[in-house]
């Protein structure tokens, strides 16, 4: 028996993650297929008139147990991978790509969907049924249905080639963040580094057999040891180390897929008529051009360049006032900015740490989303779990009924991917008069508690968490009809706008007040650190923004070539990048082939959108802060105009009918400290 096809008799029919094995899913995914395929043919068949609910609903509930199985591969080759399942996904995608291209690519079904995209203005539709119809329509045209035979065929081989590189990119990050270790064996080696830091590396020795201590590229080991060694060698070390990932002429090195995904995609636009990728990708976008895209970025750069090259001086002079006579470098950057914090404000991360003790963040993270949503958190351990450190939560309404089901993943493990995230194991929708709900997942990298101390976080991991719970959200609270629209499935610049607004209420005291204590005192935040840490809001922030502003002219440089790209990737970067450098290059890094936002995470030609929707949750903020933090009225609008309609209206109209107006920069200027003279 083959769990996945299975009827999951679990607990809100959740994976039953301990009885599936890698060698389940080829079978599994290929009797999917099958299934899949008789649902489009009996569209396809069908001698009765194309209709809405005969072709673009039926299209839309098809294939829904392949979109079972796979959402459960890709997860758990992000969050649980092994080499075996690395190779499966390796298998299963080009099948999956093939498939996608199978539909897409048939012209008696794309010509039902026109037949029935031509009369959509005489037929009756709702709102979110036009944006159903509408999708449906451009995802064919997108997919190369208007293609003639022969460009068909090279849009499918396309297709095929980049799920594979993507795919790649992804796991030769993985290995390259996996392969490094900093062991360290001589104390005076770990001069700077804060007590909690030294004793995880050391527990992190002792894990692997082990004298001394170990220091990862993993965030929780590398973040804090660029911020406090004072050992100026060895965070060199790690900086090029981390900054190389992928980029060292080794096995997993990623320069020519990183060429070989940019000339892909922009072979791929231009057979669909399209100049450069950036002019596909952004059709149904905000910001719905290159040039839009561009101007934003441009605004926005013209306003922080300055406050980036007064951040930049200050740290500078604040080195040299301490007696360092080099020249700064990047791997001096985070220490000494994180030194000047202290002196100025008296204030830095681990200052900090103790006052966030994760289980504590998490109450106060769930408590915050009951008094602005009035839903509720259940812990349950009834349900499957991919692996034990898993908590699972089940999520009430105020009604008592259930909302969703969540999973919460916190640490770094070595088959788990860098980084934060959330995901969805299958995503909201109505069916046949039934509201399906739910399961969410989010994972992120934090530091494990060690033999001394419970697990801590730093201020910027929470900001980290209030972030993946904004997705979470914005995924659970979903109330629409169609999957393909509900959620978190909207625009690029549109998605980040619930997570980026969640991420305010952790520099705000009234918030802050009602929960953080010292973990082994129970004392508060002092008063006077409140204020600091709203002070750290706009500390360094022309650097910040303009690091920022930096990867999304990256990006857009990428995907707005017309020509295929052949330079050097180190080379071509440099160029993308440098009206924004702060710093002298180093030779051995690359920026581009550790760049999962682009090359394996969705976001190419995207990546403008954090800032993008920066504008949108600074404004939306306002708004709680003028009625109050925790105002439900305000939260009951954000709820019902934002959260549950995913894609189901356009993003402006969703967002005007909750703000009362366009957003505007103003806000973002001021919670920036950009607009002060």
């Amino acid at each position: 028996m083959n769990p996945l096809l299975d009827n999951w008799d679990t607990p809100f029919k959740v994976p039953p993650f301990e009885d599936i094995h890698p060698d389940h899913f080829e079978p599994a995914v290929k009797i999917a297929i099958e299934e899949a395929r008789k649902e489009i043919s009996e569209i396809i068949d069908s001698d009765e008139e194309p209709s809405f609910s005969n072709t673009i609903e039926a299209l839309e509930n098809s294939g829904r147990g392949l979109n079972r199985i796979s959402s459960v591969l890709f997860n758990l080759n992000s969050a649980e991978t092994t080499p075996e399942l690395q190779k499966v996904v390796q298998t299963v995608s080009p099948l999956l790509t093939r498939f996608s291209n199978d539909i897409t690519l048939n012209r008696q079904l794309f010509e039902k969907v026109r037949t029935v995209y031509e009369t959509r203005e005489r037929i009756g539709l709702s709102t979110e049924q036009e944006r159903l119809l509408r999708d449906k329509y451009r995802g064919f045209i997108n997919g190369g249905a208007g293609l003639e035979e022969e460009k068909k065929e090279i849009f499918r081989k396309i297709s095929e080639k980049l799920a594979k590189l993507t795919l790649q990119f992804e796991e030769n990050v993985l290995a390259e963040t996996n392969d490094y270790l900093l062991h360290l064996t001589e104390a005076d080696e770990l001069y700077g580094l804060p007590g909690g830091i030294i004793e995880a590396a050391a527990a992190e020795a002792k894990k692997r057999n082990r004298k001394g201590w170990i220091f990862t590229l993993q965030h929780p080991s590398y973040v804090p040891f660029m911020q406090y060694s004072d050992r100026r060698d060895l965070r060199e070390k790690m900086f090029r180390a981390y900054s190389s990932r992928a980029f060292r002429g080794n096995k997993h090195d990623n320069r020519d897929i990183v060429r070989h995904i940019v000339n892909l995609r922009l072979e791929k636009a231009r057979l669909l008529g399209h100049a450069n990728y950036a002019e596909y990708a952004l059709e149904d976008r905000m910001a719905n051009s290159p040039e839009k895209v561009n101007r934003f970025l441009n605004e926005l750069y013209i306003a922080a360049r300055p406050y980036a090259l007064r951040d930049k001086k200050e740290v500078r002079d604040f080195a040299v006032s301490t007696g360092f006579g080099d020249n700064l470098e990047r791997w001096d950057w985070a220490y000494f900015s994180e030194k000047l914090k202290m002196k100025k404000l008296n204030i830095d991360d681990e200052l900090l740490r103790p006052y966030f003790r994760l289980d504590i963040v998490q109450y106060a993270v769930f408590k915050l989303a009951t008094d602005l949503f009035g839903i509720r958190f259940l812990e349950r351990n009834d349900i499957p779990r991919y692996n034990s450190e898993v908590k699972t939560f089940e999520v009430l309404d105020e009604s008592g009924s259930n909302l969703a089901l969540l999973m919460v993943d916190y640490h770094p493990r070595k088959g788990k991917s860098s980084g934060a995230w959330m995901t969805a194991y299958r995503e909201q929708s109505i069916m046949n008069g039934k509201d399906i709900r739910p399961v969410i997942s989010i994972l992120m990298n934090f530091s494990l508690s060690t033999a001394t101390k419970p697990a801590l976080i730093t201020h910027n991991e929470l900001t980290t968490f209030l972030h993946e719970f904004g997705h979470a959200l914005h995924g659970m609270m979903s109330r629409c009809t169609y999957e393909s629209l509900s959620g978190t499935n909207v625009t690029r610049d549109f998605v980040e706008l619930p997570s980026q607004l969640m991420e305010n209420w952790a520099y705000e005291k009234e918030w802050l007040d009602s929960w953080a204590s010292h973990y082994e005192t129970g004392s508060k935040i002092p008063a006077d650190l409140f204020g600091k840490i709203k002070k750290s809001l706009t500390f360094n922030e022309g650097y910040a923004c303009n690091r920022q502003l930096s990867f999304g002219l990256l990006d857009m440089a990428y995907h707005t070539l017309t020509d295929e790209l052949k330079n050097d990737i180190r080379d071509f970067e440099k160029e993308a990048m440098k009206s924004t450098e702060l710093f002298d290059n180093v030779d051995t890094a690359s920026m581009s082939c550790s760049f999962g936002h682009l090359f394996s995470g969705g976001y190419a030609a995207g990546y403008y959108g954090y800032k993008w929707a920066e504008v949108l949750d600074a404004d939306a903020f306002s708004l709680f802060i003028q009625n109050g933090l925790l105002d439900r009225k305000t939260a009951k609008a954000f709820r019902e105009n934002i959260l549950e309609k995913g894609s189901s209206d356009e993003p402006m109209k969703l967002y005007k009918e909750f703000r009362g107006r366009e957003p505007g920069q103003e806000a973002l200027l001021k919670r920036s400290g950009f607009n002060k003279k």
